[in-house]
């Protein structure tokens, strides 16, 4: 059990973590809340409208993410944080003062949306890279595995709470509240010990140093199936704000209290899988691999069930999944990577993870629209289901490379070996 939590033993971590914790349950009550507010109250249930909102909050990270990458290595990590979730925590203000005095329209979410992302883009490399700066870095994995803990612990909370203040106050007491929640980050920030921050080597200004980044990622055959695997699977197969919302009203006919349960739902098996993680000393690529595949199948399961409450107990199997997935691509990058080139790599792995929802999320929510809501979440099963295959025969014809090459090695060391005697 100490193992598990060891990284909560440092200072910095323990007031980082919390912080998040806080912050996190605020924005995931931003999400549903904000969800539920285009789908129900500024448009007549149209998912494609809930998908552009959340296309524009994750648009600018494929022109920004790279800079901001860059940016992360030259600068440090701690006050671009305090910058964007500063930047952060005043769009959520807007939004609900909006909401609050009956002013707001759907182009006042749309542009708040993007001005959230802008500020997401630029903190997100910054905010990924700073846990290897916060403990040392035999510690990193389970730091990440905790804050991944963190996150889904206020999955677990943030929805639930959403849709109880939704049903009883509105939308914009989720929006206010979340604003708030901001604080706790920058408490946390402004509390840390800098003295025992185990800063990265600052990259030095020169030409070509975000090309320097795509560089080094594609000489890594390991890092470039991380990606192609994220991206693919995050574009179509995570939408499940968007998928959830469209089962809860469309298939099931329920209000905003079961769909804001079935986001705590699937927290439980994202925190379980988290906690599992956390007990690991490393990570190995059939993580990877094994956990890409084991989503496409019970997202799958989830698209076909009959009932709300069969559909929401699917949901954690597919929370366990994707978790794993997620937490062993982000293991291996932080740990793989020199860290000079940390900022870029996860910049540019953000961009992947990111970058495609302004494509997949206006279409999952256009094809939710017009062929179902169930097709909503199938397409994502088929896209995770082509992805893993491709990815587990690529890794065995590599190791099979690998393993020829090894025996043609040792032949030839031991043809060429002097006979003794």
């Amino acid at each position: 059990m100490k193992e598990m939590f060891r990284a909560l033993k440092v200072h910095n971590y323990r007031l980082w973590v919390g912080g998040a914790l806080v912050s996190n349950i605020g924005t995931w009550m931003q999400r549903v809340a904000q969800d539920w507010l285009v789908l129900t109250i500024l448009t007549n249930h149209s998912g494609t409208a809930v998908g552009i909102t959340t296309g524009l909050q994750f648009l600018p990270i494929i022109f920004i993410g790279p800079f901001a990458g860059l940016l992360g290595d030259r600068v440090s990590k701690r006050k671009i944080l305090l910058c964007t979730q500063t930047a952060m925590g005043l769009c959520a203000l807007t939004l609900g003062l909006l909401v609050v005095t009956n002013a707001v329209q759907l182009w006042q979410v749309f542009t708040i949306a993007l001005l959230l992302g802008v500020a997401s883009a630029i903190d997100a490399p910054s905010r990924q890279a700073f846990v290897s700066e916060v403990v040392e870095q035999r510690d990193v994995p389970n730091a990440v595995a905790l804050n991944s803990a963190s996150f889904n612990l206020a999955r677990l909370a943030g929805p639930g709470v959403a849709g109880l203040l939704i049903a009883y106050f509105g939308t914009g007491t989720a929006f206010l509240l979340n604003a708030a929640s901001f604080l706790a980050v920058l408490i946390s920030l402004l509390r840390m010990r800098t003295d025992e921050l185990h800063t990265s080597a600052r990259a030095p200004r020169g030409k070509g140093q975000i090309r320097e980044g795509l560089v080094y990622i594609r000489q890594r055959p390991d890092l470039m199936m991380i990606m192609v695997l994220v991206g693919v699977v995050a574009t179509f197969g995570m939408n499940f704000q968007i998928t959830n919302a469209l089962m809860a009203t469309e298939v099931f006919h329920l209000g905003p209290g079961e769909y804001g349960l079935l986001g705590s739902v699937m927290a439980v098996g994202t925190l379980a899988a988290a906690l599992l993680a956390a007990r690991r000393q490393g990570t190995r690529m059939r993580y990877v691999i094994g956990g890409v595949l084991a989503f496409a199948v019970f997202v799958a399961v989830a698209a076909l069930m009959p009932s709300y409450w069969l559909y929401a107990l699917a949901l954690i199997p597919v929370g366990l999944a994707s978790l794993t997935f997620m937490n062993a691509c982000n293991t291996s990058v932080q740990l793989s990577t020199d860290s000079v080139m940390r900022g870029r790599v996860l910049a540019v792995y953000m961009v992947v993870l990111q970058g495609g929802t302004p494509i997949g999320a206006p279409l999952v929510g256009w094809i939710g629209t017009v062929f179902g809501a169930r097709w909503s979440v199938g397409i994502g099963a088929v896209v995770a289901l082509v992805a893993g295959v491709w990815a587990l025969v690529l890794l065995n014809r590599r190791n099979d490379v690998r393993l020829r090459d090894q025996m043609h090695s040792v032949t030839q060391f031991s043809f060429r070996r002097p006979l003794r005697g």
